[in-house]
């Protein structure tokens, strides 16, 4: 019985210090601040039309280009494979400065955050209407154009998206009285055209001016088409911010 007794006493003992350990070692939620800084090196290129020098008090609106991932990582040279860049390396004149800034790496999203702080730079220094600032991007860059609508929904007097991927969810967040103009392939098969048509479906429900241009049979490289339509810039110049 001394014996069982002893034991027992033991075991209470054992039982009482792992019970005090277990308390000890409980988890800690600790309330914290920490700055932090992230650097972005973005180079790009800055078109100038000729109305730029014939009219030196004017201010002329703004066209942000965001490309594709084919031309992310890689020289400033490879913006000319698509889109606006492609055009002027071709010789088209444009009524608007463009702005087509370059991804430095190529398997990563666009940071947003230093797009803005780029636009913003250059509005700065140079004669801009900030209330005709127009935006638009080609897949990767499609989907980082919808992304800066979302985030940024009085910046931009209108946009323009082919085959990006879309924010559905959060497309109540965009300006209302923005307009917006939607290119997409049938037989996209890298981005689905389904991504746009959900899009355009849930921005019309909601009352948004949305035009949506499909091109039957064409895949990923809807941009081809969609760049080369005159009426897309001719639509972007009659754009203005409003301010409702």
């Amino acid at each position: 019985m001394e014996r069982i007794s002893s034991f027992i006493k033991y075991t209470s003992i054992v039982l009482c210090l792992l019970s005090i350990q277990s308390c000890s070692a409980q988890s800690q939620l600790i309330a914290d601040e920490k700055e932090t800084v992230s650097v972005e090196n973005l180079q790009y290129y800055l078109y100038f039309p000729k109305e730029y020098e014939e009219a030196k008090k004017d201010k002329l609106p703004l066209l942000l280009f965001l490309h594709g991932g084919g031309e992310a990582g890689g020289t400033l040279e490879d913006l000319k494979t698509n889109g606006p860049p492609k055009l002027l390396a071709e010789g088209k004149e444009f009524p608007f400065l463009i702005l087509a800034p370059q991804n430095p790496y190529k398997t990563k999203w666009w940071n947003t955050r230093a797009i803005m702080q780029l636009l913003d730079t250059i509005i700065a220094s140079n004669r801009v209407d900030v209330d005709r600032i127009y935006l638009t991007g080609l897949s990767r860059g499609g989907g980082a154009a919808w992304e800066l609508a979302v985030q940024y929904p009085d910046k931009f007097a209108a946009l323009a998206v082919v085959c990006g991927m879309t924010p559905v969810p959060y497309a109540a967040w965009i300006n209302k009285n923005m307009p917006i103009w939607v290119f997409h392939g049938t037989e996209d098969k890298s981005i689905p055209i389904s991504e746009s048509e959900d899009m355009v479906a849930k921005l019309k429900e909601m009352g948004y001016n949305v035009t949506f241009t499909k091109y039957d049979g064409v895949g990923h490289n809807a941009w081809v088409q969609a760049y080369n339509t005159e009426e897309l810039y001719e639509w972007f110049i009659k754009q203005k911010r409003s301010k409702e």
